[in-house]
């Protein structure tokens, strides 16, 4: 059930069958998991992102769930969000839940620790002097928190360190 994501050449040593939820933002988020397709395309996968042009183009042929944004400072997309993670979690059952952000990755993070899925965080790339307000929240959640930059130490202190790399 378990897949242990590895920073060198796999980035991930199958144990069962795996199937990955792939969950971000729209954009740079998007492009940050884009960029880690040598990794997920070895595994069943489906993403949940927003319906926005980048996304529906990049991700032409692919799973796809539509979450609702703007998520900031939104109660009511944050409950909608909550729901469809709920609804989707329970019938993809994946064995893992990776995220970049930003708004949408707390609810399907949330609720896959709680059905027993791994859950994996990587802190985006830009953000060197100061940490997100989602990776403040999900910190505490994930099994595994990743960081691109040493800076990024003074914030998420029991984060691996993956570098600029990836």
């Amino acid at each position: 059930m378990w897949i242990s994501i590895q920073k060198d050449n796999g980035m991930a040593d199958q144990r069962k069958k795996s199937k990955l939820c792939l969950v971000c933002s729209s954009g740079g988020h998007l492009t940050q998991i884009m960029n880690l397709s040598p990794w997920w395309k070895r595994h069943e996968h489906f993403w949940v992102t927003f319906r926005k042009e980048d996304a529906t183009s990049l991700l032409q042929g692919e799973k796809v769930y539509y979450a609702r944004y703007p998520t900031n400072r939104n109660i009511f997309n944050l409950f909608h969000n909550t729901f469809l993670a709920l609804k989707v979690l329970l019938r993809e059952r994946p064995t893992l839940v990776f995220s970049t952000g930003a708004a949408v990755a707390v609810p399907f993070i949330l609720v896959g620790k709680i059905m027993r899925a791994q859950t994996v965080f990587m802190e985006v790339y830009d953000r060197i002097d100061s940490p997100t307000v989602t990776g403040k929240i999900v910190y505490w959640m994930c099994d595994k928190f990743l960081i691109q930059w040493e800076d990024q130490k003074r914030y998420y202190p029991k984060a691996e360190l993956w570098g600029q790399s990836i």
